[in-house]
């Protein structure tokens, strides 16, 4: 069992209600708030803890910073190509992907990530 922290907790709320998938350095600065001596490296080891125990989701693209979810119930993402933002997407499941892959694997496929790739409506304002 993993000993309660004041300070993973107040990660984990931080992320519970945000929509914008937060940077750990844009964690780390809200957080700093409430607790002044932390380190940057302290809330990267309780991303990864909470990450690692499900309570939070880890978005990785290969490019730029990770991103952060506190909504853990299957969704989908899309990340803008020009500011970088991350969106949660609304739509259907697509875990019929599921069967379509196990079709061409000779194993057993038990999920996916999938990441949509697009510009966001505030640069697509931007640009008019």
């Amino acid at each position: 069992m993993i000993k309660y922290s004041r300070q993973r907790e107040c990660i984990r709320k931080f992320l519970a209600h945000r929509h914008d998938h937060p940077t750990a350095e844009t964690i780390y600065m809200n957080v700093k708030k409430d607790f002044p001596n932390i380190s940057l490296g302290t809330v990267y080891r309780n991303l990864s803890l909470l990450a690692e125990m499900g309570e939070i989701k880890k978005l990785s693209t290969g490019t730029g910073p990770d991103r952060f979810d506190g909504i853990t119930a299957p969704h989908y993402h899309v990340f803008c190509t020009e500011c970088g933002s991350v969106s949660d997407l609304k739509m259907d499941s697509i875990d019929h992907i599921n069967i379509i892959a196990e079709n061409g694997f000779e194993g057993r496929i038990e999920g996916h990530i999938t990441y949509f790739f697009g510009v966001c409506q505030d640069c697509l304002d931007t640009k008019k």
